[in-house]
């Protein structure tokens, strides 16, 4: 077998691992439209600007994946030279200005022209050479002490502040400065773009200018205030000017520095994922490989380790944006350097087939050897990608006003240019909209001038902006509009709409978060739009916001719980059911009661999520509760106390199992 068709092999693997050029494609253009309607919403509300970075905005979607996100105060903009300020309302924009006359390539100090800046940039200054300069590590400590009071458990890690979600998503946060100018230090990179990246790539970087992260180089003189240059932004756009081979390449690349890291302290580990990007973007564009395909994946993974083991030898890593930047100056020297050095060439002198003896990647490539399956991705399989993508999408709506603002957020978006997967997005954003502007302009509605004709005007209009969400929204958006009838007291008519949605949710080729029959869902939906399978054939867990009030019942949870809960849509619909039938229909409520009963007890993680374990014993115990069966509410109360804290209600289910006692 040629060393050809072994690559082939290899890439088939990869995409099944890392993701076929559609599924890679389906998450950037998710996320580019998430991060738009992002920073749109974020400066309608005066909030600091964020981006997403690392590799989960490149593409990939490994298990052990952090969240990485950069975080700026969006009225603040360093410059490089005073000229450049003549651009910035100086009654809006703080100017801050770069001194790199004092520190290593790819690191400088920020300091303060006209010395006014907001509370926070004042507080982490220092006086440097009589110039009033922002201190990185000052910056780092003042701002990880306002963040640890929303998030506890976070850590310092570098220049970011690192914690978990809800115990799960593992996350960076690094706090940082802008610059909408590209930083004369990397000039000589422009000149070097002659054949990767495209000119238009080249262009649309230059134009974004950069970071400032706050973290200092360790052999600077100014270590604990000097601030490193950041190209987060610029490699995104690099990684997305790959072709899916030299992207692969970049997967194999982060697999083997995990494994050859795998069993060392952190003291130990010199090489990093960002030492393999660094690697493949020389490689790229020193033209090291004729014509990146399939076939010659492998070839591209020597070039790239051999490129790395001449940097080791040397004990230079050359920064791809400022080649004076030496990676490797801080660990990689001395006893360590010649140990690492040694390591690799060990490796090198196995050849490629080391790859083969490494147990995390040669499993899937030999599983592809035997098989020689192709990695054509069934239609199923990419609709499930593109959907988890969205549902990952929750940002809150705090205000009427901001409502109506975010809609014409979406209304412009609408008009530009957009990929077919990013329709969805701003589909399920108006649905959101559109719901909480429903709910909040209800409990807002105080205007009883009018008479009953004002108030059926209103109610019309809110039932109106409910059905328009349920055709923008996924299939489960229909239990918003009976809560909104459940809430009204129009039981019958609310129970009309759980029919219908019970019908639907029922569907075997229904999507539900990963769960789905391809063979089935195809079968129903298979060649439709994504809008139209949105409308038909996918559910989603049902967000209730604690600002909003949806279901009286279920008032302490939300005051007990953070920002927002989930709700398994099954779940939702029996205990819906279960509320309206007591008024109307006793024996269909008692049955109603006894579906909850079965699908919290005996669902094993498909309809009942197991993060949302607690919140549906919960619902559970408040229906049995309410029929009088306090000994089986006990149960599921303590039922609920015994699972993972996700939803953050063990407070309200504690004084539920009070109130019993």
């Amino acid at each position: 077998m040629t060393l050809q068709t072994i690559s082939e092999s290899v890439y088939v693997g990869l995409c099944r691992r890392i993701g076929t050029p559609q599924l890679v494609a389906i998450r950037r253009d998710v996320w580019d439209i998430k991060d738009l309607l992002n920073h749109k919403e974020r400066r309608l509300n005066h909030l600091s600007d964020e981006m997403m970075s690392g590799s989960r905005r490149e593409g990939f979607r490994f298990k052990d994946s952090d969240w990485d996100f950069m975080l700026w105060p969006n009225n603040h903009r360093v410059l490089w030279n005073f000229s450049q300020a003549t651009l910035y309302n100086t009654q809006i924009y703080t100017m801050i200005l770069c001194d790199s006359s004092e520190s290593p390539p790819g690191f400088t100090l920020l300091w303060l022209p006209l010395e006014q800046a907001d509370r926070l940039v004042l507080s982490s200054c220092v006086r440097i050479n009589g110039a009033l300069c922002i201190s990185s590590a000052m910056y780092r400590d003042n701002t990880f002490s306002e963040l640890n009071q929303i998030a506890p458990d976070s850590i310092v890690h570098g220049p970011c502040s690192s914690g978990s979600i809800d115990g799960e998503l593992e996350y960076d946060l690094a706090l940082c400065f802008v610059s909408d100018f590209w930083p004369p230090s990397a000039s000589s990179w422009t000149d070097r773009c002659h054949s990767w990246p495209p000119l238009h790539v080249v262009n649309d970087i230059v134009r974004s200018g950069c970071h400032f992260v706050a973290i200092g180089h360790k052999l600077g003189k100014h270590a604990d205030n000097e601030w490193r240059i950041s190209f987060s932004q610029a490699e995104q756009k690099l990684v997305y000017a790959m072709n899916h081979t030299q992207f692969l390449t970049y997967g194999l690349l982060k697999f083997f520095v995990k494994e050859f890291n795998n069993g060392l302290s952190e003291e130990e580990k010199l090489l990093c994922s960002y030492h393999m990007k660094t690697t493949i973007f020389w490689a790229i564009q020193q033209n090291a490989i004729a014509h990146w395909c399939p076939q010659s994946l492998l070839a591209g993974f020597w070039v790239c380790f051999k490129l790395l083991l001449k940097w080791v030898y040397e004990g230079v890593c050359p920064n791809f944006f400022i080649p004076e930047n030496n990676m490797f100056l801080n660990k990689v020297h001395g006893v360590a350097q010649r140990n690492l050095f040694t390591r690799l060439y060990g490796l090198y002198e196995k050849g490629i087939a080391f790859l083969l003896e490494s147990p995390s990647i040669s499993s899937y490539i030999m599983d592809v050897l035997c098989t020689e399956e192709c990695t054509l991705i069934s239609e199923a399989v990419l609709d499930r990608e593109l959907f988890t993508e969205i549902n990952q999408y929750t940002q809150p709506l705090h205000d009427l006003h901001t409502c109506m603002e975010y809609l014409h957020n979406v209304e412009q978006l609408i008009r530009s240019p957009l990929t077919q997967c990013q329709i969805p997005i701003l589909q399920k954003r108006t649905a959101q909209i559109l719901q909480t502007s429903a709910f909040m302009s209800h409990d807002m509605y105080t205007d009883t001038s009018g008479g009953n004709k004002q108030m059926y005007i209103a109610d019309k209009r809110y039932c109106y902006m409910l059905k328009l969400a349920a055709k923008f929204g996924f299939v489960s958006d229909l239990l918003y509009i009976v809560m909104y009838l459940y809430k009204t007291f129009r039981h019958r008519e609310a129970l009309s709409v759980i029919e219908m949605t019970k019908v639907k949710l029922a569907q075997p080729g229904l999507m539900y978060i990963t769960h789905v029959d391809p063979e089935r869902y195809t079968e129903a939906v298979g060649g439709r739009s994504w809008s139209y399978k949105m409308r038909n054939a996918v559910a989603d867990d049902i967000i209730l916001y604690n600002n909003i009030c949806y279901i009286n019942e279920l008032t302490p949870e939300q005051q007990s719980s953070s920002l927002f809960f989930q709700i398994p849509p099954l779940v939702l619909l029996h205990m819906l059911e279960f509320l309206c039938c007591r008024h109307v229909d006793p024996m269909r409520a008692h049955a109603a009661l006894d579906n909850l009963q079965v699908l919290v007890h005996h669902d094993w993680g498909v309809f009942v999520p197991v993060p949302l374990r607690d919140i549906s014993w919960e619902i559970l115990g408040i229906c049995q509760q309410m029929t009088g069966n306090h000994q089986a509410a006990l149960y599921s109360y303590t039922q609920s106390l015994r699972q993972y804290p996700y939803s953050k209600i063990h407070t309200a289910t504690k004084h539920r199992i009070q109130d019993l006692h």
